[in-house]
């Protein structure tokens, strides 16, 4: 058979595994022999603020076990690091690879140094091919009637799913794997002596502790362990305390599992639960998207007006809110557990941004620094789409009428305060009725709980009732006129 280059780069990047992985099946299919790479960006690792930092720790090992499974194959991995600008081309002059092959990213600082490697390949009368790999359909390939990119998310999701079931028979089907010729890997004494030190403390890092495993195995277990909970998960997805979700964000970013296999399982199941999980998953593919077509996003409202909103909220209280002492119990829970574990359960996300924003009136921005500094799962798409989300200056059908009350949040999705408990030890005494709200509790029944509120645990740092009506005031005037119509009607204090 016939190839397109005698020798290629395979550089992996949100595609840790060989399994289902695009740029690899292609690299392999039109390159006599493939090299595999891995380039630790010195310009993504020396801004992280934390040493500890968990992604490092994760993606360290899952590159470890990649390698590992190279090995396996006869095969080796070349890991670098610094800047794959100028790491990547001169790897492919002095190894003599006439192209790197690699799948697109679509934050904006990855478009631009993607497109400064490919001047530089081109240039040097060497090829950059890229390929959609993370997600199944890219915002070009769907737009509206109008020809524009979509907006909203229910329209988005009725033209995915069109298109989808609409190129089923097409060869290959949008969902097939993609499968890689392990023929093609180099040899791993062809390998010898090209990579850098890459352990942990050659990267200026420590060791992190992590919550799951990491690798493709990691995921394949994860997955496994998930598939028998499936069915129930439209029903059991909002309780914190009940682990029903995947937990297979951080795997999904990293790609130490392929999207197409995710939603293979779920097409497979055929239940409402998996219906659902579908669902969230052509969500993160639609804030994908938004940030492809809309990449001022990065650094400002979705909808630009808002830009010009006053936050009164100050310091003290965002440093409250990160600490987890507000005074609301499953706020102050879940961010006591998103900072031991540096993971959050998606209910639980929308409920401390929609309090930070909402009710502490602090900048949504400043919450979604926060988490991108700390998220072992950090994706800046769904990041920022949340976050703009839950402020009310994104994509969001229904305005800024939406305010969740925290208590209720706490009484609905933690009913017998069992995650509450788990992360905030000092209110475990108060009973299932109390525990949301302890401090309408009499003297007795405080002195029963053993806590003395506003020493053991803090007395509410806002009145959530009076901060509601301030944060709705605040977008109506920032709120262009005759969009805030029938907002009386619609303010949702669930």
């Amino acid at each position: 058979m016939s190839v397109s280059f005698p020798r290629s780069i395979m550089w992996f990047r949100r595609d840790l595994r060989l399994d289902d992985n695009t740029a690899l099946a292609e690299a392999t299919r039109q390159s006599g022999e493939v090299l595999p790479v891995f380039v630790f960006d010195s310009g993504i690792l020396d801004a992280l603020p934390l040493r500890d930092d968990r992604r490092v720790t994760f993606i360290h090992d899952s590159v470890r076990e990649l390698r590992e499974d190279l090995l396996r194959l006869g095969s080796d991995l070349v890991v670098l690091h610094g800047d794959p600008r100028v790491l990547l081309p001169e790897l492919a002059q002095r190894v003599d690879a006439q192209a790197v092959f690699t799948n697109r990213d679509y934050e904006p600082a990855a478009k631009r140094r993607d497109a400064d490697v490919h001047s530089r390949l081109k240039a040097m009368g060497k090829a950059l091919r890229d390929y959609r790999d993370q997600v199944v359909f890219e915002g070009t390939e769907l737009r509206t009637g109008g020809g524009e990119p979509y907006r909203v998310f229910t329209p988005w999701k009725k033209a995915w799913l069109r298109r989808l079931h609409g190129d089923a028979i097409e060869s290959p089907p949008p969902l097939a794997v993609q499968r890689m010729d392990k023929r093609a890997l180099m040899g791993r004494d062809k390998l010898r002596d090209t990579g850098m030190a890459w352990d942990l403390d050659a990267l200026g890092f420590t060791r992190a502790t992590l919550s799951q495993p990491a690798g493709s195995e990691g995921a394949r277990r994860m997955l496994g362990d998930f598939l028998p909970r499936m069915s129930r998960y439209k029903d059991e997805r909002d309780f914190p305390a009940l682990g029903a979700t995947s937990g297979l964000s951080t795997h999904l970013r990293f790609g130490t599992i392929s999207v197409r296999t995710l939603m293979r399982a779920a097409l497979e199941n055929a239940s409402p639960g998996a219906d659902t999980w579908l669902s969230e998953l052509i969500w993160r593919e639609f804030y994908q998207m938004i940030l492809d077509q809309f990449p001022h996003v990065e650094h400002g409202a979705f909808r630009p007006e808002y830009d010009a909103l006053h936050w009164p909220g100050g310091d003290e209280h965002f440093a409250a809110w990160c600490e987890g002492r507000t005074g609301y119990p499953l706020v102050d829970a879940a961010m006591r557990a998103f900072r031991a574990t540096g993971w959050m359960h998606n209910r639980l996300r929308m409920v401390v941004a929609m309090f930070l924003t909402k009710d502490l009136l602090v900048d949504w921005r400043r919450g979604e620094r926060y988490f991108a500094e700390r998220l072992v799962d950090f994706d800046l798409a769904s990041n920022n789409g949340g976050w703009q989300w839950s402020a009310s200056t994104g994509v969001d059908a229904a305005p800024y009428f939406r305010v969740f009350n925290p208590v209720l949040q706490s009484r609905r999705f933690d009913p017998d305060g069992a995650f509450i408990r788990e992360h905030v030890p000092e209110l475990r005494g108060f009973s299932d009725k109390h525990i949301h709200w302890p401090h309408d509790a009499d003297m007795f029944t405080r002195s029963a709980a053993r806590c003395r509120l506003g020493e053991d645990y803090p007395h509410p740092i806002v009145d959530h009732a009076l901060q509601k009506e301030q944060a709705i005031a605040m977008f109506k005037h920032a709120t262009p006129r005759g969009e805030d119509a029938g907002a009386a009607s619609n303010r949702e204090d669930d």
